[in-house]
């Protein structure tokens, strides 16, 4: 694959965009276990994103080792230890995507389909990063959000990934809100991200496109 090519990364995160909601909602079919497997596949097929990025690659590998391990592990003994590691490793797994991702997209100077997808991921990666968060948050601190289901999963489920959008996209619908000040705060920041973002976005498309149409005037 070629440097800094995003389509793994892109894929890998639709599959963990939809399998996780899946997972809960065929409860039938062991949700856990369908949900460590979907968890897997973020890992497997994103680290593949990082390839020809030195140390961060190598880094990755390390992440994905440690965070299948110990998912696995937390989806067959009920121990918040392994629970808390793997929700860890996929914090940093998706920091590292982040930043690497990042550099790519900002460094480049032409609009392509590439970095539109690369775009993509970041936003999508934030709003899952700021979901661990969330779980972190509320597996640390109960009763740091209300208005969960019954049926919810008190450690990681579907509806951290859709509080998360909703909130990134200060959608808000309020059935489930943030209680205690941490995550308040969790849940602001990432608003004002969500928005900045897509401002930033849109300023750095129109000044490459603004730049390349100097640069083919100049050359005429």
């Amino acid at each position: 694959m070629d440097k800094g090519n995003f389509s793994w990364l892109l894929a890998a995160l639709l599959v963990f965009l939809l399998g996780v909601p899946l997972a809960d909602d065929l409860m039938m079919l062991s949700g856990p276990v369908v949900k460590s497997l979907v968890f897997s596949c973020l890992l497997v097929i994103g680290v593949w994103s990082l390839q020809g990025s030195g140390r961060f690659f190598s880094v990755g590998i390390t992440l994905v080792i440690a965070g299948i391990t110990l998912n696995v592990l937390a989806a067959i003994f009920p121990s918040t230890v392994f629970l808390y590691g793997s929700l860890a490793a996929l914090f940093g797994f998706l920091l590292i995507s982040i930043f690497w991702t990042f550099n790519q997209v900002v460094l480049s100077t032409e609009i392509s389909a590439n970095r539109l997808v690369g775009a993509v991921c970041i936003y999508l990666l934030l709003g899952v990063i700021w979901a661990v968060a969330y779980s972190i948050l509320g597996m640390a601190f109960p009763g740091s959000f209300q208005g969960f289901s019954p049926l919810a999963d008190p450690e990681w489920d579907s509806e951290w990934l859709y509080f998360s959008f909703v909130t990134m996209t200060t959608l808000g619908y309020g059935d489930i809100s943030p209680v205690s000040a941490t995550a308040r705060a969790l849940a602001y920041i990432q608003a004002i991200f969500g928005q900045f973002y897509i401002a930033i976005l849109v300023a750095g498309l129109v000044g490459a496109h603004i730049l390349r149409r100097d640069n083919t005037k100049a050359d005429e």
